[in-house]
């Protein structure tokens, strides 16, 4: 398996259209990447679930999965499922992190997803973001929309389940639902794992890299 490892990782942003998104797209990622850079600042823009339930569900997740991060969270109030009806406020949540922040590494949703929220977040971002490296995380769910990623973050088991773990503790009102459970998780990342030579991964779609091939 061919193997990109950035240097330096200082800041983070993770990006997400409602409360659990960043943890299950790219919750692994996040445990891996603040456990091996203690201090690390992590901005996390959600922009639906403000002043309700979900926005204390969410900083206590990602709390957890930034452990001894500098983390910052915003919570916005953009409503669930009508990002397309609320593009000027989405936009300006994002330009508004984009001027606090000059991250290594954006994980934010991908281009591709059947969502409408996602899909639009994934559309913005480009707009604010413009040269920076940004993974497109991955969420399974009814549409049926999984593809081909292009970019894997192995996880090893103590990891992959410790992302379960945390998912299940922080999120209570989503467990009712029949993909929020162990097997669709662990099912999934199973299958990054066989992609990419690992028990279990996480996967991104990754748009455009920039080479420097001759160390200049």
């Amino acid at each position: 398996m061919i193997r990109l490892v950035p240097g330096g990782l200082r800041r983070v942003v993770a990006l997400a259209a409602h409360c659990d998104d960043i943890a299950i797209g790219a919750g692994g990622t996040l445990l891996a990447i603040c456990t091996s850079h203690p201090g690390i600042r992590v901005d996390a823009l959600v922009l639906s679930g403000g002043g309700t339930q979900r926005e204390d569900e969410e900083r206590a997740a990602l709390a957890a999965f930034c452990p001894d991060a500098d983390l910052r969270v915003t919570v916005a109030k953009v409503p669930d499922g009508r990002l397309p009806a609320h593009w000027d406020e989405a936009k300006a949540a994002v330009e508004e992190l984009r001027l606090r922040t000059e991250p290594d590494l954006i994980l934010a949703p991908q281009a591709g997803d059947a969502h409408q929220d996602h899909r639009g977040l994934a559309r913005l971002v480009p707009t604010a973001f413009r040269d920076h490296l940004t993974l497109g995380y991955e969420i399974l769910k009814w549409d049926g929309d999984l593809g081909r990623p292009n970019a894997y973050q192995p996880l090893d088991l103590a990891l992959a389940e410790r992302k379960v773990a945390l998912l299940w503790e922080h999120y209570p009102s989503q467990r009712h639902r029949p993909w929020f459970d162990r097997e669709a998780f662990l099912g999934l990342a199973r299958i990054r794992g066989i992609e990419c030579h690992a028990r279990y991964a996480e996967a991104f779609y990754l748009h455009k890299l920039s080479l420097d091939l001759a160390g200049g």
